[in-house]
């Protein structure tokens, strides 16, 4: 997120194993970063969040990746970035730590051009609030972010998550108001785009310095996205291989 905050700010780390997650049931092989596996392709795009700031690098794609091996679901994660630890079987991502919506939206076309992703797991907004850029038309911003991707990849399943909480209290009521937008935006783009209620699954005390979620906070989220995923079963539908089990 915004430097200028996380730069000051003491960070913790949580357990993922006490989060309820056993690391031991994932046996998918790493893939090599910036090569296609074969798998349905699945963009994680946004900020920081989404790259995974520290105390743990790989954020909620870690817990994601498990879960989505561990369920025998082949998948094959994209973006212009990598980054992250072992246990993450695909390194490639799309999250720009500090950036806004309208820095998306700038760049968008071409990554979904290069990456060409079937699946997107949008999660942005934060920046626009603790910068305080424009934050009343911030929704609309988002708006307009989907629709551009929406246009570029016209047969892709979007999903678009609320923004987790903060713990300045002037930071979470710009994200209270910000988030009560998101559903009614989700509602008018079509059935290829879901809403994913993020904020719902964290609170404050999963947050490691106000802002970005501890370790257990990131596993959290990546049992959110994978239950969004499930949910809407093309999204992980491979042609090289289907899931062998459900969970």
């Amino acid at each position: 997120m915004n430097p200028a905050i996380t730069r000051r700010t003491a960070l913790f780390g949580g357990s993922l194993v006490a989060a309820g997650f056993a690391l031991s049931r994932v046996t998918a092989s790493a893939d090599v970063p910036g090569q296609s596996n074969g798998g349905v392709r699945i963009m994680p795009l946004g900020d920081s969040i989404t790259d995974g700031f520290t105390p743990y690098p790989g954020g909620y794609r870690v817990g994601l990746w498990q879960r989505l091996a561990a369920g025998g679901y082949h998948v094959d994660f994209v973006g212009s970035k990598s980054n992250g630890p072992v246990e993450l079987g695909d390194h490639d991502h799309e999250g720009h730590s500090g950036w806004r919506i309208d820095q998306l939206d700038a760049n968008v076309d071409t990554w979904l051009k290069q990456s060409d992703p079937h699946t997107i797991l949008l999660l942005i907004g934060t920046n626009d609030l603790n910068q305080n850029r424009d934050i009343a038309n911030a929704p609309a911003r988002l708006s307009a972010l989907i629709d551009r991707i929406r246009a570029a990849k016209r047969r892709s399943e979007l999903f678009v998550a609320t923004v987790p909480p903060q713990s300045n209290a002037t930071l979470e009521s710009r994200v209270k108001a910000y988030n009560a937008e998101i559903p009614h935006i989700v509602a008018e783009k079509g059935r290829h785009v879901h809403l994913v209620k993020m904020y719902d699954a964290l609170t404050v005390s999963d947050l490691a310095d106000g802002i970005h979620p501890t370790q257990a906070g990131y596993n959290k989220m990546a049992a959110v996205w994978y239950r969004a995923l499930r949910s809407v079963p093309v999204s992980l539908r491979s042609q090289s291989r289907q899931p062998t089990t459900t969970r």
